[in-house]
């Protein structure tokens, strides 16, 4: 075994799921391609989650609730510990919608309602804060994604914001080059997003943001150009992750 592979041996990735609905998705494909083991927590069936000792690598995936909800879903804040913990420990870190907002709690960022929902493919502009970073060459000037969601959040204090759409100011941003909260869905397969659409079908009523459930589908291409890109921002944040 060579020292790469050897690494990669060692490497504990973590994945916190909310709920069966909003899965890793092409982030278990990156794993698969990279050799790496995937650990999870699954809160919706009780998993107790880890210590930050017990990995290298955190993802924190969306879910319908809000970070806000800490009444009606206790764990929210031994979850929100485990992030702080995880981010002063020095752990790589990537949150996507609900987990995004969760890092952004975390670091003293308000979260609250988006000025509307956004569901569906819309395009994102790159912040001119990220043109410097070498996440640029991930993202570019103009881009689409795919989005769910109805909250937001502010941008932390030494973050770089990423990207803006029309509904939604802040779209994600880089903490200290290893820690990447993003708004929006680069991991959403097709079939993943049918899943989303099957469980959260009363969302989509009329609105500017909204898409038909027919729009979202139409063209799965889409998912693949949102794979790759997902593909190249999990090896950028694996060369900052730091191994046991």
């Amino acid at each position: 075994m060579n020292g790469f592979a050897l690494y990669l041996a060692v490497m504990r990735m973590h994945i916190i799921q909310h709920v069966t609905f909003e899965g890793p998705a092409a982030i278990s494909d990156w794993c698969n391609t990279r050799g790496l083991t995937l650990n999870k927590t699954r809160l919706y069936q009780g998993d107790t989650l880890p210590d930050a000792e017990q990995f290298d690598f955190l993802v924190i995936l969306g879910g319908p609730m809000s970070v806000n909800d800490r009444a009606d879903y206790p764990w929210l804040s031994d979850e929100l510990a485990l992030i702080s913990n995880s981010i002063a420990a020095g752990k790589t870190m990537l949150g996507i919608c609900l987990g995004a907002q969760m890092i952004a709690q975390s670091l003293g960022a308000a979260v609250t309602g988006n000025p509307g929902k956004e569901i569906g493919w819309f395009g994102l502009q790159r912040h001119t804060a990220l043109s410097d970073h070498p996440l640029a060459d991930i993202l570019p000037e103009n881009f689409d994604a795919f989005h769910w969601h109805g909250e937001t959040f502010a941008i932390p204090n030494m973050a770089i914001p990423m990207a803006r759409s029309e509904a939604c100011v802040n779209q994600g941003f880089v903490y200290k080059d290893k820690v990447v909260a993003l708004q929006f869905h680069l991991e959403t397969s097709l079939g993943s997003a049918r899943l989303l659409i099957n469980n959260s079908r009363d969302e989509l009523v009329k609105g500017p943001f909204i898409q038909t459930e027919t729009k979202m589908l139409s063209q799965p291409e889409r998912f693949e150009h949102g794979q790759k890109r997902m593909f190249q921002l999990l090896d950028y944040l694996l060369a900052h992750t730091r191994a046991r």
